[in-house]
């Protein structure tokens, strides 16, 4: 700061939610720490969640392999609190499977043999493996350059990721709806994996959530 004063980024212990990361915006080069990335993407989600093409715009010279790994690291932690909220109704006896409509039945990866499993289990297994793989060492010593084999698995994370969101979309659909209001997660996972090519758009089985034109769905069982 140009009068000297320190600005400290980083939520104090005791610090009330509305008053969560309450400090001013920091350009970008002057985020001299190897979260930067993260810590760009963060701030531009909080500045407008709806403001799609702001957050995903990658800064120039940036390393297209971290931003993916970043982004995806991010969806994950802001869906754990779809996690939270589907508690309240997707339990083990009424959701027995990780369904999308009766005409989709995911199979979880998070088994010896990829395996049915109640719904829930499917969503937090998921996330469970997400945080693991995103959190090696061995494929993600660094979050400065990631190298292109340990990219091409966040393909497959993805893949899994959007079948949560497919879940409380066609059988959660309010709970759905109020935490999509407040984030735009879904419409920001689905810009992102389409973006970049990520996975294919046979797979994105959700109507567009701007117009709510409806997809026509093959009928099928898709393995993890």
């Amino acid at each position: 700061m140009a009068d000297g004063t320190q600005i400290l980024r980083r939520n104090r212990p005791g610090s009330k939610a509305k008053d969560f990361c309450r400090w001013p915006d920091q350009p970008f080069e002057e985020m001299d720490n190897t979260l930067a990335v993260q810590q760009l993407i963060q701030q531009t989600i909080r500045r407008d969640p709806s403001n799609l093409e702001a957050i995903l715009k990658m800064p120039e010279a940036q390393e297209e392999g971290v931003w993916k790994y970043e982004h995806l690291r991010q969806f994950c932690m802001e869906l754990n609190g779809l996690t939270v909220r589907l508690q309240s109704e997707c339990k083990p006896n009424t959701c027995t499977q990780m369904t999308a409509t009766e005409q989709w039945i995911f199979l979880c990866a998070a088994h010896k043999t990829p395996k049915e499993c109640p719904a829930i289990d499917y969503t937090r297994h998921t996330l469970d493996g997400a945080a693991c793989l995103l959190n090696s060492n061995k494929y993600f010593p660094s979050r400065v350059s990631i190298r292109d084999s340990s990219v091409g698995k966040l393909g497959s994370v993805c893949r899994r990721v959007y079948r949560i969101f497919s879940h409380a979309y066609f059988h959660h659909r309010a709970i759905f709806d109020a935490f999509e209001k407040e984030t735009h997660l879904c419409k920001r996972f689905t810009y992102f994996v389409t973006k970049y090519s990520i996975i294919s758009k046979e797979i994105l089985i959700l109507p567009k959530l701007d117009d709510e034109v409806p997809i026509n769905q093959p009928v099928g069982e898709s393995e993890a």
